[in-house]
């Protein structure tokens, strides 16, 4: 379990990207309605290329409803990309994506991935820099909308 600045509860759940699991029907539902839908793209536009290989992490509020989400890409050379992190617009601000990355940094860490990159909204820097991701590289256009390249070297894991 975790809090988030408002001491919701959330659990957090890594999830198969499968239909048999519910969690990853809401988790693509949460994806689609946020960052799809503001851009006029449709149902199933959330689905990106590596989805199966992909890790998938859930945030679930009280009441079980997926109110967040992050996937990630391991890469060769022990890198990988976050991708597609989206909460609940009504809980934007209040924790769920600085609870989602800890828990993603974690899993990715123990699993022997040292750096992490991805492609932010311009919206997003600051919320990643936070963290302490790195812009770097040239801004660039993605979804039609403004990106910057940005990453963060993880620190070995405490012995």
């Amino acid at each position: 379990m975790n809090r988030t600045d408002d001491d919701e509860v959330l659990t957090l759940r890594w999830v198969a990207p499968d239909d048999v699991d519910p969690d990853y029907a809401g988790e693509r539902d949460l994806r689609w309605r946020v960052l799809r839908v503001p851009l006029g793209m449709g149902r199933g536009t959330e689905v990106n290329a590596a989805e199966e290989r992909c890790l998938h992490l859930v945030a679930r509020d009280g009441e079980r409803r997926v109110v967040g989400c992050v996937i990630f890409r391991v890469d060769p050379g022990a890198t990988g990309q976050l991708m597609q992190m989206a909460v609940e617009p009504a809980l934007q601000g209040q924790g769920v994506g600085r609870v989602l990355v800890a828990e993603l940094e974690r899993r990715v860490r123990a699993d022997g991935v040292g750096e992490i990159t991805l492609h932010a909204r311009e919206v997003a820097v600051g919320f990643y820099e936070r963290l302490g991701y790195a812009v770097y590289g040239d801004p660039f256009t993605e979804v039609s909308i403004p990106h910057r390249h940005m990453r963060k070297v993880l620190e070995a894991r405490p012995a």
